[in-house]
Order: C-alpha cells, then structure tokens, then sequence
C-alpha cells in the first residue's frame, strides 16, 4: 500500500479540500460536500493543486493507514467532482 500513499491525488477545478485541526478533512465539490477523520499520526497537506498524505516512520501501521487514507482521499474527490456510477453490462443472450 506504500507505492499508493505516495502518489499525490491531483485536485480539479471547482474542488476545494481543507484541514482542520485534529486532521479532518473536507472536500467540497459541485455535487457535494464530504468530510473524513484521518489518523492522526498521519500530515495531510495541500500544495500546488495537489493532496499530499505523508507518514512519520516506515512502521507496518503507518505504511498500511498512509495507503488506505490516501485512497479514501481520492475517492472523496472523485466523489465530489464528478459522481459515483457503477456501470453494467447486461447480455439478454440466452445461455443453454
């Protein structure tokens, strides 16, 4: 999960993230707003039109919470931005 975490989540227009104290994290967009605790051993930064999640040592706990975190941040902004769909493809073919 470490090669996850370490990939910055780009940040489109219309799309505003801040961190408040205690590291909650609120990410508003035009098809909502969402927010999410992040451990807080864990620094979440914004800089440059990117969201950085860093971790403070290579133990087993912070390499696995850097990963998930940095994946659930990503999916907040996709969210807000432009929706979730699950998309189907349905084959009416009779199978025998």
């Amino acid at each position: 999960m470490s090669r996850i975490g370490k990939a910055p989540v780009t940040i489109p227009s219309g799309v505003e993230i801040s961190v408040s104290k205690g590291n909650l994290v609120t990410v508003k967009g035009p098809k909502g707003e969402l927010m999410q605790q992040i451990d807080p051993d864990l620094t979440v930064e914004v800089e440059d039109g990117e969201l950085l999640v860093k971790r403070p040592t290579e133990s087993k706990r912070h390499r696995s919470m850097h990963g998930l975190y940095r994946s659930l941040l990503s999916n907040m902004v996709e969210g807000v931005s432009n929706g979730f769909v699950k998309e189907l493809e349905v084959d009416g073919r009779a199978h025998v």
